[in-house]
């Protein structure tokens, strides 16, 4: 026996039938960004296909798993570094102290082939330093797969101020990039980051504005200090964060690649976007920090998914402090189990033909579009920062989340629904949280934020 299959009308008719007559118009809503999010999605409604690929596996693998680690003694990042590759990671990056100078980088990096793992920095304002420091660790290898990382707007817009003019600091990052770019043919130079945005509570297109004017930024200086637009390209990451709402996630990759590709048209080319996607800290849960496992799992899917060429996850716990040894192999495992049982990577990109999807994409992407040409419009990056209508344009955005979590319309589980009266901690290592130096220039900070982080306080008063 055959079933006819349902038309769009026949669908619209039972739906409004299983709302009781209401329109099906009335489960339209609009995001951050005011772009609607249907329902249901027809070939009317979800338009062309949109394909946004990978280029390439990393290594014979569907996405690079990559590992932050976060330390102060080398001793103690050596051991965390070597376990982390020992036990699936593909690639580390390093964040602390260790950094500081290429005795001790050297020290965190003893026994670990450049040539195979990948190496990349989180140093902020440092990152100049920090990239000379792993430049001398790598002994002048021309294969060793650096990722030096350099992203001082980012690191200026959190904050809020610098030793010297960000103009100064950005013109240091290009001139380091230039001076490394041919001993180390293999090395990307920048990270063009959006995620300050995001753990600032912005919206997705504020998110993916601020990654393309911050690549922009970063290429234009990198030609200055005598790169190519070509090299300069080539030699910049795309950085952006991910959290539990895993279809705007997935699109959002697919919409930020989809933006590189015209960008690098308009500086004459057309380079392969890499994107280094990482979990969001501003839906971490710190009071019971297990159900974040389930906010990681959907970010590692939405990665993987949206074609994502790297995954950096956080620990479960990290939104108490580092992550210690056991939560990074939780999340290096929930990447295996991603890849090697569910084989989210088996197919180039899952998301294409889905009219949801592909329409999701596209709104996202001319999102991101219109900020982008909005902030290059009241002067570019460093502009928009000083002046502060970007931070003003965040605070909007997340004041609008704050509210919908306050009044129900959006939940956090464990937070504000299905919470735990006595939940069991987590172990964490304390971070020693470093104050910016100030002087050289300033800016209204885009500061991180938990949404989580209020309803806590109200539960562990109440608890007291």
């Amino acid at each position: 026996m055959t079933f006819p299959t349902p038309s769009p009308a026949d669908w619209r008719v039972l739906a409004e039938k299983a709302l009781k007559d209401r329109p099906l118009e009335s489960l339209v809503h609009l995001d951050a960004d005011g772009m609607a999010v249907r329902p249901l999605y027809a070939a009317a409604t979800g338009g062309q296909w949109v394909s946004a690929p990978r280029p390439s596996d990393a290594e014979g693998r569907a996405w690079d798993v990559r590992t932050l680690i976060e330390g102060d003694k080398a001793e103690a990042v050596n051991a965390a570094v070597l376990a982390d590759l020992e036990g699936s990671a593909a690639s580390v990056l390093l964040k602390g102290a260790v950094l500081a100078d290429s005795e001790p980088l050297a020290r965190a990096l003893d026994g670990v082939a450049l040539e195979l793992a990948a190496v990349g920095l989180d140093a902020g304002l440092d990152g100049p330093e920090a990239a000379n420091a792993l430049a001398v660790a790598a002994k002048g290898s021309p294969r060793a797969k650096l990722m030096f990382h350099m992203d001082p707007l980012s690191a200026f817009a959190e904050a809020g101020a610098a030793p010297r003019a960000i103009d100064e600091h950005l013109m240091l990052a290009a001139n380091t990039a230039a001076r490394h770019a041919g001993a180390y043919p293999e090395a990307s130079c920048f990270l063009a980051s959006g995620r300050v945005v995001h753990e600032a509570g912005g919206s997705i297109g504020q998110e993916l504005g601020f990654a393309a004017a911050n690549a922009v930024a970063l290429v234009k200086a990198a030609v200055a200090a005598g790169m190519t637009a070509e090299a300069a390209l080539k030699g910049t990451v795309l950085g952006l964060s991910l959290d539990q709402e895993y279809f705007d996630g997935l699109a959002k990759v697919r919409a930020l690649r989809l933006m590189w590709r015209t960008l690098t048209r308009a500086f004459g080319g057309e380079t392969p976007a890499v994107i280094e996607a990482r979990s969001s800290r501003r839906m971490l849960a710190a009071r019971d920090p297990w159900p974040n496992l389930l906010r990681l799992t959907a970010v590692g899917f939405a990665g993987a998914v949206g074609g994502a060429d790297a995954l950096v996850l956080d620990g479960l716990s990290r939104a108490n402090g580092r992550s210690d040894a056991f939560a990074r192999r939780q999340a290096r495992n929930t990447q295996a189990v991603l890849m090697e049982e569910a084989h989210l990577g088996r197919v180039d990109d899952p998301a294409a033909g889905s009219w949801f999807l592909d329409a999701r994409t596209r709104d996202l992407a001319e999102a991101g579009w219109t900020e982008f040409q909005r902030i290059e419009g009241e002067g570019g990056l460093v502009v928009a920062l000083r002046t502060g209508d970007i931070q003003d344009r965040v605070a909007a955005a997340r004041a609008e989340r704050e509210a919908a979590l306050a009044n129900g319309a959006a939940q956090l589980v464990g937070v504000t629904k299905f919470v735990d009266p006595d939940p069991r901690p987590a172990l964490f290592e304390a971070e020693i949280v470093r104050r910016p130096q100030t002087g050289g220039d300033a800016c209204d900070p885009l500061i991180p934020i938990r949404f989580a982080a209020p309803f806590e306080t109200q539960t562990w008063e109440a608890a007291r």
